[in-house]
């Protein structure tokens, strides 16, 4: 399994060459902006969703008009005012970051990327620009050399690895109500579905509904080993597994106070109800509970959103407070032995960073940190 940057080349290179064959990524239908499967060179599988900056439900470019509709026509229903606009494709590639951080294993792996195809979204003017750059080198070639680029501007987006045999959420849990499933699956699936948890309440995902992640499931034909759920590996061969996608609407950079909670509907199943499990535990406090390992992840971060052109640090300070809030109750609830019922119905928090502290890990248990509650609350508390 490549991992790391390998990872990033290598997907990246698969499409770009799929492109140069003339593969182009087909828009998908469904969702609110332009998204986009990407299949590999020989056009037998998809290999990845690409989700251009420059698409995403109010970006300049977004194919899909009807949200620019949404928020004219009724504001308060529509749009997220607890997010960073047109931010989304970070928070895709930060939310596979701290699922790997945190050794959740349940996000596909997700990074920043840029890639170029006549299939994408682009402005009249920069299909005009390449038309002529073209016409001009192949009548000039002399001429043509000077150009900077030739072809369409390349965009910028988050490229998510494809999973294969999934349903969404819904599709699996109708089911599950009228057939059971047997214990030992169960068990299984109730750890994955924790990581789920842990993971939407740390990024605080506003966006999480059970029509936007999804479920693998392959009735074993015996009993399966119980044992620690640590990697995605094919060695081990899982009868039920989870991903976690659509994770573009998080990261907020404050909680939820105005017309609507955007609450997690993972919280009606009834697994919600039953106690985080040891094994949870074991793996998350350990982590979150070393405030140099929040640090880290926080450093980490930084080091993602950085690259955003429109990125301010302030805001981005904003955005770790409320991370480090959910961390602190997280962290609480886990200690107590709650049920992720029980966690979401704890107090909004802020964590925030003394003014002129400096960054790093080191310094980290040296920082003053202020901790806040949230008093105002959104006008509808149920959406």
């Amino acid at each position: 399994m490549v991992k790391g940057n390998t990872f990033k080349q290598s997907l990246v290179r698969e499409a770009e060459q799929a492109i140069d064959n003339g593969i182009y990524p087909t828009r998908i239908k469904q969702g609110s902006s332009g998204s986009y499967f990407v299949r590999n060179s020989d056009n037998t599988k998809t290999i990845g969703v690409f989700k251009p900056k420059d698409e995403e439900p109010y970006g300049m470019l977004n194919p899909k008009w009807t949200k620019w509709m949404h928020k004219l026509c009724c504001p308060c229903c529509f749009g997220r005012s607890c997010l960073v606009p047109n931010q989304g494709y970070l928070s895709e590639a930060a939310a596979s970051l701290v699922d790997q951080k945190l050794q959740l294993n349940i996000v596909p792996k997700t990074k920043v990327v840029r890639l170029c195809s006549e299939t994408f979204n682009y402005s009249a003017i920069d299909r005009a620009k390449s038309a002529t750059k073209k016409n001009v080198n192949e009548r000039f070639p002399k001429v043509g050399r000077h150009f900077h680029r030739i072809g369409l501007p390349p965009k910028v987006g988050s490229l998510q690895t494809f999973v294969e045999s999934f349903e969404d959420a819904i599709f699996w849990l109708r089911r599950f109500e009228d057939n059971p499933l047997p214990e030992d699956v169960l068990k299984e699936f109730q750890s994955q579905f924790e990581r789920l948890v842990v993971l939407d309440y740390i990024i605080r995902n506003t966006d999480r509904g059970n029509d936007n992640w999804l479920i693998k499931y392959q009735k074993p034909s015996k009993p399966i080993e119980t044992q620690p759920l640590t990697s995605w590996s094919p060695k081990r061969s899982l009868p039920i597994k989870i991903a976690a996608i659509d994770n573009g609407l998080a990261f907020p950079f404050k909680h939820p106070d105005e017309w609507r909670a955007y609450p997690y509907y993972w919280t009606w199943l009834p697994y919600a109800k039953q106690p985080f499990s040891n094994e949870t535990r074991d793996l998350i406090l350990p982590q979150l509970s070393d405030m140099n390992y929040v640090q880290e992840l926080c450093d980490e971060l930084y080091e993602l959103f950085k690259n955003d052109k429109g990125f301010d640090r302030n805001v981005f300070e904003k955005q770790m407070s409320v991370m480090r809030g959910q961390i602190l109750n997280l962290t609480q609830a886990l200690k107590e032995g709650k049920s992720p019922v029980q966690l979401v119905q704890m107090p909004a928090v802020l964590v925030e960073r003394s003014r002129g502290a400096q960054r790093g890990r080191i310094r980290a248990m040296t920082e003053t940190f202020t901790q806040s509650f949230q008093r105002k609350t959104p006008f509808f508390s149920w959406c």
